[in-house]
């Protein structure tokens, strides 16, 4: 018998069971005439069952007879995948007592850090899981990223040659292509950025400068180059009118990101340049310098002068926390009182570059989030421009290039990556360097996100995952009743909150057509081998998306997004949760709920349930009574010494033992309502669930820190209690003279 005609043998038993108790509540009401025949209908009721029971299992047993293997390409990736990973049935009980990340024992490692007198600290556990080279969205240790599967699925979109592309698709992976061609960047050296500056009418670095006028040079930056030297600008919303129902956009003024490196002494609420990163600083940029043919004799000027008035700008800034406070974020002005206090810009100019062709005037509002900075920055290029020894040298200038090259550094060749990697280091990052392909991606979605938006709606099955969506939260909402609450009060506020919740894919009303895409693009040229000139023409379409936000409302949706977000009474899940190995609309359904089923339960959990266990006695007991199962593993296999769990550590496990408990509820679910499921290499249905889940239950999320254990230990706590696996796994928590306490 195959294990579905088990469970729903044994759910028919657990129906049959209820009728009876039903049936002997009431028989003392019954009036008797009825009492003289209740065995009878007892008799005929169970007859009833037995023959619906015999009827069911010669359907199942026609159906469940033989597993249909699935044969597409995707399941047979995944069965390679699944023959390498480890099967969570087979492992010896030491297996699950490594915690994630960890190439060390966890209660050996607790018992040693308590013995000197430390806890056991989780930043060690998460450098050790960061110094793993990544493959694919799992690290050689198994953790899972969801963010490196979905770089890896938008990579195979890219390097995929599906023949009919639009206009649109060709300039897309032909932009991703010439980023790859590394070849092409390195033969192409400075030049291309030493042309560039020769458009702007050159600099004094190099002894050639047409005197070109600062609040032009500056236009020109904010319009065709997406450069905002001295202060950013973006477009949005004014928190406090939205609030009142007004959802009028401003052009919004902000303080740079200034190179420099700087800190905010929270005594004199002021900032300065970091002292002891002057010296590296003007270091990386005498090299830039240097690698753009700035003669040695003069380069050490031009260099001085820009760190100077980096430093001098860097002291009227202000970390945002502080900003907010003093009440200086969205002070509402007008372009002309801008003008008054801020004169050394052409305020107006630049802005009307910035949105070319939309028309602003002088009376128009913005929004500003440091004026003190705008002022002060004013009063330092005002000063800058006054002094007559600098005329020849050009500082602003200057200034303004070398922010121009911050801006292009991804399309430098690798002599400018190494300069800013050093730099980098120097400052304490150990940050392990990206593979080219990822850089590539990364910059491919920068500039065509909506592209990749479009390309993988296509390719994702969005009717098979928001079922699989539906099917958890429905598990979850049913789940809920079995919780045992601290009062009435705390049920009822939970309870309102899940059932105004409206759980979706996060998708957009109107989805891009190509055409619309191939006329977005229409005026980009994309070379293959020369992806300087590629990436500075997106920049300039960056100024259409500027204006777009301002006098729209546009739908955006961030492709990169791998977790869900409450948006109002929606809990958006977004398309790039549900990517192989996580989902595949062909996988067995198993594999599907184990992966993708297991982590929208999870979050669901963490988002809709925060405050859990302060609201429900349940947290703390099943926390308890699976650590409780955890502790008599790690005694049988040798290993003692357990420790109580912190209320983090509790809520965590109960977190993800539910979360397991929901997705495998939610598929059995759905096998009961479409039993033809298929699966891989012969596995059962539930243990294929099982096996799906333990490849992505070591997850880099940021509550894997209180994960005491690995997570796959959960299969065997829920093997022994619902009785569902086919075979028991090899540490069993079993002992000998009975069951422990099912949690």
């Amino acid at each position: 018998m195959s294990e579905t005609e088990l469970e729903i043998l044994q759910q028919l038993e657990s129906d049959r069971q209820r009728l009876h108790m039903s049936y002997s509540n009431i028989e003392h009401r019954v009036k008797p005439v009825w009492m003289k025949h209740r065995k009878w209908l007892l008799f005929l009721l169970s007859c009833i069952l037995l023959a619906g029971m015999v009827g069911l299992i010669n359907h199942l047993a026609h159906h469940f007879h033989t597993v249909t293997p699935c044969l597409s390409p995707a399941c047979q990736w995944a069965s390679a995948r699944l023959s390498t990973s480890a099967d969570p049935f087979t492992q010896p009980c030491d297996y699950f007592l490594f915690t994630c990340g960890s190439d060390r024992l966890l209660l050996d490692s607790e018992r040693r850090q308590r013995s000197h007198g430390f806890t056991l600290h989780a930043e060690n556990q998460r450098k050790s899981v960061q110094s793993k080279q990544e493959d694919g969205g799992l690290r050689e240790n198994k953790t899972l990223s969801r963010k490196a599967v979905l770089l890896q699925y938008l990579k195979k979109i890219l390097e995929t040659d599906s023949g009919m592309n639009s206009s649109a698709v060709q300039k897309t992976k032909g932009f991703y292509n010439s980023c790859l061609d590394t070849k092409s960047i390195e033969t192409a050296g400075a030049d291309p950025f030493l042309s560039l500056i020769k458009k702007l009418g050159g600099w004094a670095v190099s002894g050639q400068w047409n005197q070109t006028d600062f609040n032009t040079t500056l236009g020109l930056l904010m319009r065709d180059y997406n450069t905002f030297p001295f202060f950013n600008i973006y477009v949005g919303k004014d928190p406090y009118e939205a609030a009142r129902g007004i959802n009028k956009k401003y052009i919004q003024i902000d303080q740079p990101d200034l190179l420099i490196p700087i800190e905010w002494n929270s005594k004199t609420e002021k900032s300065r340049a970091k002292t002891e990163t002057l010296r590296p600083f003007l270091a990386s940029c005498q090299q830039y310098l240097n690698l753009l043919g700035a003669p040695k004799s003069s380069s050490l000027i031009h260099v001085g002068s820009f760190v100077s008035l980096s430093s001098q700008l860097a002291v009227a800034s202000s970390p945002l926390d502080s900003r907010l406070s003093k009440g200086q974020l969205y002070q509402h002005m007008t372009i002309k009182e801008l003008q008054r206090q801020a004169p050394a810009i052409d305020w107006l100019g630049c802005l009307q570059a910035a949105f070319h062709p939309l028309p602003l005037s002088a009376d128009d509002d913005v929004l500003l989030h440091n004026l003190p900075y705008i002022v002060q920055m004013s009063n330092t290029i005002i000063k800058w421009q006054n002094k007559p020894e600098l005329s020849n040298s050009a500082p602003l200038h200057t200034f303004m290039v070398l922010n121009l090259l911050h801006t292009l550094m991804p399309a430098m060749d690798s002599r400018f990556f190494e300069t800013a990697k050093n730099f980098s280091m120097a400052l304490g990052n150990s940050e392990e360097e990206a593979p080219r392909w990822k850089h590539c991606v990364l910059e491919t979605e920068r500039g065509f996100d909506s592209v990749l938006t479009h390309l993988l709606s296509k390719v994702t099955a969005q009717k098979e995952a928001e079922k699989i969506i539906q099917s958890v939260f429905h598990s979850f909402k049913s789940k809920l009743n079995e919780f045992e609450w601290t009062d009435q009060t705390s049920r009822q506020l939970v309870m309102e909150k899940v059932d105004s919740a409206i759980p979706k894919l996060w998708t957009t009303k109107e989805p891009s057509s190509e055409a619309k895409l191939d006329l977005l693009f229409s005026e980009m040229i994309v070379s293959n081998q020369n992806f300087f000139s590629n990436y500075v023409q997106l920049l300039s379409l960056r100024q259409k998306k500027r204006i777009e936000v301002l006098i729209t409302e546009p739908e955006d949706i961030d492709i990169l997004s791998v977790t869900p977000f409450l948006f109002g009474k929606k809990l958006l899940f977004p398309l790039g949760m549900f990517v192989p190995p996580l989902f595949h609309p062909t996988y067995p359904r198993a594999i599907n709920y184990g992966a993708a089923g297991f982590l929208v339960a999870k979050d669901i959990l963490h988002l809709l349930l925060p405050d859990i266990s302060s609201q429900s006695k349940t947290v703390n007991a099943v926390g308890e009574c699976v650590w409780t199962h955890y502790l008599t593993v790690s005694e049988k296999a040798g290993r003692g010494g357990g420790f109580p769990l912190s209320a983090a550590q509790q809520q965590e496990v109960w977190v993800q033992y539910t979360a397991l408990q929901v997705a495998l509820q939610a598929y059995h679910q759905n096998l009961m309502q479409q039993p033809n499921d298929t699966s891989l290499s012969g596995i059962s249905y539930t243990r294929l669930f099982f096996r799906s889940f333990s490849q992505i239950n070591c997850e880099a999320d940021p509550y894997r820190d209180s994960m005491p254990f690995k997570p796959s230990f959960l299969i065997t706590v829920i093997c022994a209690k619902y009785n569902l696996c086919p075979t028991s796994p090899q540490c069993s928590i079993q002992t000998k003279q009975n069951s422990l306490q099912a949690c």
